[in-house]
């Protein structure tokens, strides 16, 4: 039996119904409206990472089941080696209608140039403006030399409390303030949370260096372990969307479900519908 086309059949059958059904809804709720919705100032996508178990093909039907082209793309999914391979895969995701937003969560374990400039050579390859990375505190000030040197932006992604490095996008900001602009965070609210951290005042203090924002939601705020679809916990989603709409912030909401791994899309089918709500509560069209 081909257990992945036998996966990718269930799946896909389940996640069809709930997609027509979502734009069924939404079709509904603009339908007859004097003033048609506005186009949404938040632009939602997928942390790759999501579906680190299925293959390009399964993740390029679940993109197109999601209707978003905004794609944060991990490894999993783009592989850095071998290099010349990097760009035509790439490729295949434009080809199907994607924009690469982000590559990542890269890690940078090692103060070395050669570990690091290979990083950097796969993002350019692959023609990404942007790296979500994990940096150390003793590898930052290389990974700024190459930030300068190829013109790639530096998202770095904070992980919660078990993260010695950056627990908090707080933590980031107060070693970052004084390098090149190009080094921002990314944001990821339920890590942000999990540190007792308001994760809306974290997106107003960081402000300009915000530049990539991970997505999810808990049951309980400082339990790892609680994570939900996102609508069915305690982010304060609303909030949050305000806040990036208030600075203009032009970068995007990638959503990152972590659980269920072996069969995420109805927990990512209901995040989307509900973000997609509560922007069409504010008057957009997401």
């Amino acid at each position: 039996m081909n257990t992945s086309m036998t996966r990718r059949s269930v799946l896909r059958g389940g996640t069809m119904l709930g997609a027509a059904a979502l734009l069924s809804n939404q079709a509904k709720a603009f339908a007859g409206e004097a003033h048609p919705p506005s186009a949404s100032p938040i632009r939602l996508g997928i942390a790759s990472y999501t579906f680190r178990k299925f293959d390009q093909a399964h993740l390029i039907d679940f993109m197109k089941q999601l209707y978003t082209p905004y794609l944060n793309l991990k490894d999993v999914h783009l592989p850095m080696t071998p290099l010349d391979q990097v760009a035509p895969k790439a490729a295949e995701y434009r080809d199907a209608g994607f924009i690469l937003t982000a590559a990542g969560t890269i890690y940078f374990p090692k103060d070395d140039d050669d570990d690091i400039r290979a990083k950097f050579e796969y993002v350019k390859a692959a023609g990404i403006p942007l790296i979500v990375g994990a940096p150390t505190h003793e590898t930052l000030p290389r990974v700024e030399k190459f930030v300068k040197q190829y013109n790639i932006r530096l998202a770095i992604h904070n992980h919660g409390p078990e993260d010695k490095q950056w627990p908090s996008p707080l933590d980031v900001l107060a070693v970052i303030k004084n390098m090149d602009p190009r080094i921002g965070c990314c944001i990821d609210v339920g890590h942000t949370m999990r540190t007792g951290t308001d994760v809306v005042e974290a997106i107003h203090k960081v402000g300009p260096r915000l530049f990539d924002m991970h997505m999810k939601d808990l049951a309980q705020p400082r339990v790892k372990e609680s994570q939900v679809a996102v609508g069915q916990g305690v982010m304060p989603v609303p909030e949050i969307f305000n806040a990036l709409i208030a600075m203009r912030y032009p970068g995007y909401v990638d959503l990152e479900y972590e659980i269920e791994a072996d069969n995420p899309m109805p927990g990512v089918m209901q995040s989307f519908a509900y973000m997609r709500g509560v922007l069409a509560g504010m008057g957009y069209k997401a």
